[in-house]
């Protein structure tokens, strides 16, 4: 059965709500969902910090079916652009279980290292 455009996004508010409870329970009380800004979008999550202060944005997926992490990747880069964010990540939905905590995440080397070291690295080609 494939979902309707409106099936779809009750399914994404809800597993940004989801995302967004967790993340406010267990990291900052301040995180929420983001409120849609338009054009420039700035990522699904608004308030996800790291110690020092540089924002991370957070894009969720809850996807019916593969995983496209390439395009979700990029969706992320540009929103990161968007809201001047120290780095990116992609929240997909785990089929199987709905518990916060067990969903997956990724994001490029890029952000890993910028979440670590609160630096971004040179964006060089090898």
């Amino acid at each position: 059965m494939t979902r309707s455009r409106a099936s779809a996004k009750a399914a994404g508010a809800r597993f940004e709500r989801l995302i967004a409870d967790a993340l406010a329970r267990h990291v900052d009380d301040r995180i929420d969902r983001r409120v849609r800004t338009g054009a420039k979008d700035c990522g699904d999550i608004a308030g996800l910090r790291l110690s020092d202060g540089s924002k991370v944005v957070a894009e969720l997926k809850d996807y019916g079916g593969t995983l496209k992490v390439g395009p979700w990747l990029n969706e992320a880069a540009k929103e990161r652009i968007n809201d001047d964010a120290l780095a990116s990540i992609v929240v997909a939905k785990r089929r199987g279980t709905t518990n916060p905590l067990d969903q997956i995440v990724f994001c490029t080397l890029a952000d890993l290292i910028a979440i670590i070291t609160h630096h971004r690295p040179e964006e060089t080609q090898p």
